[in-house]
């Protein structure tokens, strides 16, 4: 009879805790991100100009395999760019389809345009063993260039023509060794928002972006979207080459970075990067299904470890607005703490706090999408990208320990 009364006691006593870490992390959140600095708002009176000349400022590379739905239009977003010389390297790593082809159309148009920034375009037919197509594309594009400046993107990305300028000054501003410009996600479904401002708060668990530029921080940031960093400090921290297994080789570029010493920014900028990051409601799934057992470093006990945390956090809300009493004010304290977090992720979001009542179901699609991700590559033996199966043991050999 004691034990009986106990155990609910226990239980409420833990959601209490479970609801007053996410609110602190929402406190958090809503002083943290708006110090994030947003370059469309910025003075661009007080930022360094760039240096006068014929010189790129700026070596743009964008790897490319099978996006002949969007490369065009990315390339033409980037040569485009206003306010700077660019130099922008196209890499058609292996596509099957009419990207390489397309890409060759885009550089004849601005042949015929004679427009100022330089563009080059390289056809890649092989792949070397002991390396991922991604990280080979964009080493082989980062010995050809020739700015001070390197940025790391996508093909599927579209451009503001003033995008890489205030990008560039900022971080020239700021004294930056790496600048990650969040994207501003195309977001056509309530699904796609739910999804995504569901990720932006349990990310933050991990990496708070406000304060990835403090140095006595752990927080890190890398978007493949838009990396951009001091060629110096590319060279030195080994290049891609030292990423050449890595999945996940945005974050771990970040991750390289940070642990390196050298100064990260993290900067919104609504409008100037675009990207349709998620295609519906379980485009999650499919996205995760390369990088969720990478993120964890292809380790099975710390994925379930994951997976168990992801579905406390889908079921414990849950019991508690059944259990009542004290345990269902935790659970309201909890929800209003979730719509709090949205709030204060806003700015980069673009996703309205009403959308935390979606909260659960986006995390029990991620719960879903994690597991499938390591019982795929169990199953396989290794992780599929883009046409290319890459065996688990290999990638286990290069990926460490952890973050």
């Amino acid at each position: 009879m004691v034990l009986a009364k106990f155990v609910p006691q226990v239980f409420t006593i833990l959601y209490w805790l479970l609801a007053l870490s996410y609110l602190r992390l929402a406190l958090a959140a809503l002083r943290g991100m708006p110090t994030l600095p947003d370059l469309t708002r910025l003075d661009t009176a007080a930022l360094p100009e760039l240096p006068a000349g014929e010189a790129p400022h700026l070596t743009v590379i964008v790897p490319a395999r099978n996006e002949q739905e969007s490369i065009q239009a990315n390339l033409r977003s980037l040569l485009a760019s206003t306010g700077l010389q660019v130099e922008v390297i196209a890499v058609d790593d292996r596509s099957t389809d009419q990207t390489g082809k397309l890409m060759d159309v885009v550089a004849a148009e601005a042949v015929a345009g004679g427009g100022a920034n330089r563009r080059r375009e390289m056809h890649l037919s092989e792949l070397p063993a002991g390396w991922l197509g991604k990280p080979h594309a964009l080493a082989l594009a980062a010995r050809q260039a020739s700015a001070p400046w390197l940025l790391f993107t996508d093909g599927d990305v579209i451009f503001h023509p003033q995008a890489l300028e205030l990008s560039l000054r900022y971080a020239l501003a700021s004294h930056a060794d790496h600048l990650v410009l969040l994207p501003t996600l195309i977001l056509k479904t309530a699904g796609e928002a739910a999804m995504v401002a569901a990720f932006s708060v349990m990310g933050e668990w991990s990496i708070r972006p406000w304060k990835v530029a403090d140095p006595r921080a752990r927080d890190f940031a890398g978007v493949g979207g838009f990396n951009l960093v001091r060629r110096e400090v590319y060279t030195r921290l080994g290049g891609f080459e030292a990423l050449r297994m890595e999945v996940v080789d945005d974050l771990r570029l970040g991750w390289l970075v940070k642990r390196a010493g050298y100064a990260q920014r993290v900067a919104v900028g609504p409008g100037l990067i675009r990207i349709r990051w998620l295609q519906g409601v379980f485009g999650v799934v499919n996205l995760l299904e390369k990088n969720a057992f990478a993120v964890y470093r292809y380790r099975v006990g710390l994925t379930l470890l994951g997976c168990l945390a992801l579905a406390g956090t889908v079921v414990w809300p849950l019991a508690a607005l059944a259990a009542g009493g004290w345990a269902l004010a935790a659970a309201l304290l909890w929800f209003l703490s979730i719509a709090l977090a949205y709030a204060a992720n806003r700015r980069a979001t673009q996703v309205s706090p009403r959308y935390a009542i979606f909260f659960v179901p986006a995390i029990a699609i991620v719960f879903f999408a994690t597991l499938r991700s390591m019982v795929l590559a169990l199953f396989r033996n290794g992780v599929e990208w883009r046409g290319t199966r890459y065996s688990l043991a290999e990638l286990r050999r290069h990926a460490g320990r952890g973050w």
